[in-house]
């Protein structure tokens, strides 16, 4: 029986894992943490179902949702409460409410748009031009083979001041990067296709919703957490399949066998998955083609996730307004006063956004913080990090009482940046990766970072290397 090594148990790993379990496969995955799972894990304390790393996955892409029914976990499967569905950007010291009606930076209707406060009368005008200009913008629409900014595309068709209000924090609390770096076709492919389709996003966008019955909500999660999701792979994987604490430290190839090193010595395989993240992956590559080194050369910001809880009792004392939470726009941060604190990328208000998270009439508030502040935030005690968060949201909020829990978790180097020429430089790296045989690399350093997206990465490259 072919013998299989799979590097990381990120979501990505396990559900390769999972899939080739079902097989009754013959593998080993190798997680140099405790825990497998990645950033995919769920604290449940009190009542509170408190997640410590992404809260949901993107409806429209089904393959997470087939897997939770798969796995049995059909109940479990919640939607967004779109009906109040309400995003605020920090504007000095007020929350702002996007329109109503916008997709990303884009609109589907235009009271909104001209009524909302978050837009100058020349932002106005812009969103007017470019539905007027649907020949022009269709003309010198994204060409083939050629790749541009976010920032870039935004500003060819709503301007500079969309582009920073809107454009940069969205973005940013996705991907947790510059929208002056990140690869439009790689992050925003469905806006590239509406140009190339349509000219103006903003025609392409009202059509497409005149000829949608009802729209489905934008997120989906489990009811008791994401991390459900994992426990259920997990639970076709028997345990000897898996090395926890078991980091890799090199691969080589010889006499058509994989060796895989780790602290515990080498064991051969006939077949490597690579799930590991693109710094680890490159690391781990190198030696095999300097390829590997150049195309995996890719900037990953990273994430400090801090939540904090509130009781129902102390959380009547608390006004947070109706909506899912609000972003801070890199050219308006937040002023404190401490004016060197580092500042909130954005907040949730999970309560809000998902039933049965939280006891009934509890609040919890996710605070968010990466990008270029990042790196000196990751070596801050948890106190001094809840300290924080909760100032700033106070400062945003208003008085906020003492959490009844926290929690803190950062996750470094978690978010890959797909700067400019990024699925160009993919399309090589498979060149080079298929030239060596019974070798497949997934994870979110490829082809899109959610859950969906490494959910179907992991399940396929398994199908594939049991047909090789």
């Amino acid at each position: 029986m072919k013998r299989i090594a799979i590097l990381g148990g990120g979501i990505a790993g396990v559900a390769a894992a999972f899939q080739l379990a079902r097989k009754q496969a013959n593998f080993t995955l190798f997680e140099a943490s405790p825990r497998l799972g990645g950033i995919v894990e769920t604290e449940r304390r009190e009542g509170f179902v408190i997640e410590c790393g992404p809260d949901a996955w993107v409806t429209e892409k089904p393959w997470a949702r087939e897997l939770a029914i798969e796995l049995g976990l059909e109940a479990e499967i919640i939607p967004s409460n779109d009906y109040q569905r309400r995003t605020y950007l920090l504007q000095g010291r007020h929350l702002v409410p996007m329109p109503d009606g916008m997709r990303m930076m884009v609109p589907t209707r235009w009271a909104p748009i001209m009524e909302s406060p978050l837009f100058s009368w020349q932002a106005r005008l812009a969103y007017l031009r470019e539905a007027k200009s649907a020949s022009a913008m269709k003309e010198s629409a994204l060409k083939p083979g050629t790749d541009e900014s976010v920032a870039s595309f935004v500003r060819r068709h709503f301007g500079d001041e969309v582009t920073g209000t809107l454009a940069g924090p969205l973005l940013s609390g996705i991907f947790g990067g510059s929208v002056e770096k990140l690869s439009v076709r790689a992050v925003m492919p469905a806006f590239v296709k509406m140009e190339q389709e349509h000219g103006s996003l903003i025609l392409a966008l009202q059509q497409k919703q005149s000829q949608q019955e009802h729209a489905a909500p934008v997120f989906t999660t489990l009811k008791s957490g994401l991390q459900t999701l994992i426990d259920g792979m997990l639970a076709y994987v028997p345990a000897k399949h898996i090395r926890l604490n078991h980091e890799v430290l090199s691969i080589t190839r010889s006499h058509n066998a994989w060796q895989v090193m780790t602290g515990a010595g080498s064991k051969d395989f006939d077949a490597i998955i690579v799930a590991t993240p693109a710094h680890v992956t490159r690391k781990l590559l190198k030696p095999l083609n300097a390829a590997f080194d150049r195309l995996l050369d890719m900037e990953a910001s990273s994430a400090i996730v801090v939540a904090l809880a509130f009781q129902p009792e102390t959380a009547k004392k608390m006004r947070i307004p109706r909506g899912f939470g609000f972003l801070v726009p890199q050219s308006a941060k937040m002023r404190t006063t401490q004016a060197t604190d580092p500042s909130l990328l954005a907040c949730t208000f999970v309560d809000q956004k998902f039933s049965h998270r939280v006891p009934e009439g509890g609040i919890l508030l996710r605070a968010f913080f990466g990008g270029e502040s990042a790196p000196a935030l990751l070596g801050r005690s948890d106190a001094e990090l809840v300290s924080l968060a909760h100032r700033q949201l106070t400062h945003t909020l208003g008085p906020l009482p003492e959490p009844a829990i926290t929690l803190v978790r950062r996750w470094p180097l978690s978010l890959p940046q797909y700067a400019v020429g990024h699925l160009d430089r993919m399309k090589e790296l498979e060149i080079w990766a298929a030239a060596i045989p019974n070798l497949t690399l997934i994870g979110n350093a490829y082809h899109g970072v959610g859950l969906p997206d490494l959910i179907r990465q992991g399940r396929e490259a398994a199908k594939k290397i049991m047909k090789q």
